[in-house]
């Protein structure tokens, strides 16, 4: 197996953040979300639970749009826990538009008694709780909630995350390098969708919060069998 690149500094101590941040939160949800703790960068990626999550969105900006769905699937390097999935699709503080509708599906019928971001916060959280969140792109899922418990709650939400696509990214476009600038030639895609196809994973149809969540887990799943050692520590592979 040819192990790609790790890196040898943690970008965070993440233990430490959050008995930092399980003093300091005012809410009692973030308390217990933060006493839960999270493991240590030392652990090794085949002893770590796994939660997929994914979130779609009223639009891009995570300080003017808002999350209208939010799908999660715990995992393991070994085995998906669909039976224990979770979604909900929320009632978004901003307005859904044509263009952002176009995109998840999700309509002003459906939004119309669906609960607020705090109202399904408890449920989130302890289902986030000692698990290592999986993301495709964290910019989107960690963003937004932290600005969306910004607005509802005045304290934002901190954990580390793995990002299949950042994994993408250095596996791939580190590879092409300045010959491949050079020459022009288009960059490898990083998308979900695309990345999926390069471990002949089946094709899902995208921007469903729980279908891509599932998608999420499973890229990661092989991701790892087919660059990583499992005996990797996942600080390696965290941010």
């Amino acid at each position: 197996m040819n192990e790609a690149k790790v890196q040898s500094d943690y970008p965070a101590d993440w233990p430490d953040v959050f008995r930092e941040m399980a003093q300091k939160s005012a809410n009692s949800c973030l308390r217990t979300f933060y006493h839960r703790g999270v493991v240590s960068p030392q652990t090794l990626i085949e002893s770590v639970e796994f939660l997929a999550m994914d979130v779609e969105t009223t639009g891009l900006n995570a300080q003017t749009h808002s999350i209208v769905s939010i799908g999660l699937v715990p995992f393991t390097l070994k085995r998906i826990y669909c039976s224990k999935a979770a979604y909900w699709v929320l009632n978004p503080s901003s307005e859904l538009n044509e263009k952002s509708v176009t995109f998840h599906h999700i309509t002003h019928a459906e939004i119309l008694n669906a609960p607020s971001l705090p109202e399904v916060l408890e449920p989130l959280l302890q289902a986030m709780a000692g698990k290592v969140i999986v993301v495709h792109y964290r910019n989107i899922e960690r963003e937004f909630l932290d600005a969306a418990l910004r607005r509802h709650l005045g304290e934002g939400l901190r954990f580390p995350v793995v990002d299949t696509m950042q994994l993408e990214a250095r596996m791939h476009r580190q590879k092409q390098g300045w010959i491949a600038r050079l020459l022009r030639r288009p960059k490898t895609s990083i998308r979900l969708a695309d990345s999926r196809t390069r471990y002949n994973l089946p094709a899902y149809q995208g921007h469903h919060a729980l279908t891509d969540a599932l998608a999420t887990a499973e890229l990661l799943q092989a991701q790892i069998a087919t660059h990583y050692s499992s005996a990797s520590p996942i600080g390696a592979l965290w941010d």
